[in-house]
């Protein structure tokens, strides 16, 4: 077995990924304060060809040194806009006729493995503070809450853990 060359990868340049078709997932980072977990959001989003990130409140926006240097490269590529309140940018989404999924615990919640997203929607997902999480505000306005199953003593995962573990199970289910 041998490790792969960068250059075996065949991976798209940043104007090849512009006019890709993406996947129809949106993502929503609603007052994150780790530059370096905005940046990994950003590296996922571009792994998994995510139609558009969304930076809220006190979320950083690039360009920023530290958001650089997880992301590498993939604010170039990952379309994305900020949006000063939460609560707009989700009134905005399900105008435009997108399902709105917070990542959260609560009463109610789906289960992530037992969610099956409908063919031909797009979703978008919401991450919260690494602290205090999605605004309860935030999450009264979604259409749903999604939970990732836990089995140990931690109460959640780092943002950017879950961020990949939604985005991966979402592509991998609207991709089969």
């Amino acid at each position: 077995m041998r490790k792969l060359k960068n250059e075996e990868l065949e991976r798209l340049d940043v104007s090849e990924f512009k006019n890709t078709e993406k996947t129809p997932l949106i993502v929503v980072l609603d007052n994150i304060r780790s530059l370096n977990n905005i940046g990994s959001v950003f590296r996922t989003a571009d792994a998994f060809l995510i139609k558009k990130i969304y930076l809220c409140g006190i979320t950083a926006k690039p360009p920023h040194k530290d958001i650089h240097k997880t992301a590498l490269g993939a604010t170039d590529s990952v379309d994305w806009e900020y949006a000063a309140e939460t609560t707009d940018l989700v009134n905005q989404l399900k105008s435009e006729g997108n399902i709105v999924l917070a990542i959260e615990q609560a009463e109610d919640a789906t289960m992530l493995n037992n969610f099956k997203p409908k063919r031909g929607k797009t979703y978008a997902v919401i991450f919260g503070n690494e602290v205090k999480g999605v605004n309860q505000n935030v999450v009264s306005q979604c259409h749903e809450v999604l939970e990732i199953p836990q089995f140990g003593t931690k109460h959640s995962l780092n943002i950017a853990v879950s961020a990949g573990i939604v985005v991966w199970d979402l592509w991998s289910k609207i991709n089969q």
